[in-house]
């Protein structure tokens, strides 16, 4: 038998990995963080139980890694979908829309996800989680930010207390009251882009507000 090549390898372990963190995606959506077992993943993967301790030190950076994988694959999905558009609003508008979408679609996930990422070891830092940090970067440089580096974390910041505020038990505020606030926020139009759970107000685009930075208020570069 002739041996695999160093690059088919390490193909078969991508897809390997791949499957484990939809695997958990896909459990904790069906029972809850606290009902899912690293075993049950292997299981549902397909996976042998060893390659989970392999590639992962412990359950929950697992988790956090296949909700990133989750968030940047879905808003990675919004941004390229057609009709593609070269316009920084609409853009910031179809994110904005994703992650607030994954709140309807995975509320499970999200709440487990939120709840997670206050415990001691904060986000995980992950392969996932950079590849979402540089496409939301970078959806903010085609925005027209001229501060990146402190409108980013601005940018997510609001997303994430969005999402709080929307899975909030007992007191959840309504995900159109948000999305208009963080619309406003940005100075985009609320036409852009299709609503999470519905369509665009009117079913028609808008003319659109004039854009401006995020942190000054001054148009962006």
């Amino acid at each position: 038998m002739v041996p695999r090549s160093a690059s088919v390898n390490e193909e078969l372990r991508r897809r390997s990995r791949e499957r484990l963190l939809q695997a958990t995606v896909d459990l904790v959506d069906e029972r809850g963080f606290d009902g899912t077992t690293l075993a049950d993943i292997a299981d549902r993967a397909g996976a042998a139980r060893g390659l989970v301790s392999y590639y992962f030190p412990g359950k929950r950076p697992m988790f956090q890694s296949a909700v990133h994988r989750l968030m940047h694959r879905t808003l990675q999905a919004a941004l390229e979908r057609e009709p593609r558009t070269d316009d920084g609003r609409e853009l910031l508008a179809r994110a904005i829309d994703a992650v607030l979408g994954l709140t309807v679609d995975h509320p499970v996930v999200m709440r487990a996800h939120m709840a997670g990422i206050l415990q001691a070891e904060g986000f995980v830092q992950c392969a996932e989680q950079q590849r979402l940090a540089e496409l939301l970067r970078e959806t903010m440089v085609r925005y027209g930010s001229d501060d990146v580096d402190s409108d980013y974390p601005l940018l997510r910041a609001l997303m994430m207390g969005a999402v709080f505020a929307i899975l909030l038990p007992g007191a959840g505020m309504p995900l159109t009251s948000l999305r208009d606030e963080l619309f406003q926020r940005f100075g985009l139009d609320t036409s852009y882009a299709v609503p999470p759970g519905g369509s665009p107000p009117g079913g028609t685009r808008h003319d659109v507000m004039p854009s401006r930075s995020c942190r000054s208020g001054r148009p962006p570069k």
